[in-house]
């Protein structure tokens, strides 16, 4: 199934740093950002998940769920979540089924050298489940949560 923009969201249930487990169907209703990173507690994924702590508030009080997904497990999650405060959920996915059906798992090159692994990605999912937004490839972890707060904002005013 190709993921498009437009297009039914691909369905996931996944357990959750918070123990409990987390589905699409249960967020229908909100804006959902999940975004997918290699590696708790590494240089650019913990860019990227400090920023998203940074913009939550705001975030949330437009309604948006963010959910960060890796392959780590509970324990590295939380491990993670308590270092640097994280405010959000972060989904385990150890056997990257959620990543394969969202596209954040295959080739990437990286120094130069073809690799499998991790596809550092986001989407944004509307309140009816459908996808509204894919970043493919995030390149500048650090800047990556502004430009997702950003598009909501103007998706908001219907720009």
């Amino acid at each position: 199934m190709a993921l498009e923009e437009g297009k039914k969201a691909p369905a996931f249930t996944l357990l959750g740093s918070d123990g409990e487990k987390h589905s699409l169907k249960d967020a229908l209703g909100k804006i959902v950002v999940v975004y997918f990173y290699p590696k708790d507690d590494t240089p650019g994924c913990t860019k990227e998940a400090c920023g998203f702590r940074d913009l939550h508030g705001d975030l949330e009080q437009e309604g948006v769920v963010v959910y960060g997904v890796s392959r780590d497990d509970l324990d590295s999650h939380t491990a993670f979540i308590e270092k640097y405060e994280l405010p959000f959920v972060l989904l385990s996915d150890p056997k990257g089924t959620m990543m394969e059906k969202y596209g954040a798992w295959g080739e990437k090159n990286m120094y130069g050298k073809v690799t499998v692994g991790v596809i550092r990605s986001t989407v944004i999912i509307g309140e009816d489940g459908k996808l509204l937004k894919r970043w493919k490839r995030v390149s500048k972890a650090a800047d990556h949560p502004q430009k997702v707060a950003e598009w909501i904002e103007s998706y908001r005013k219907g720009e």
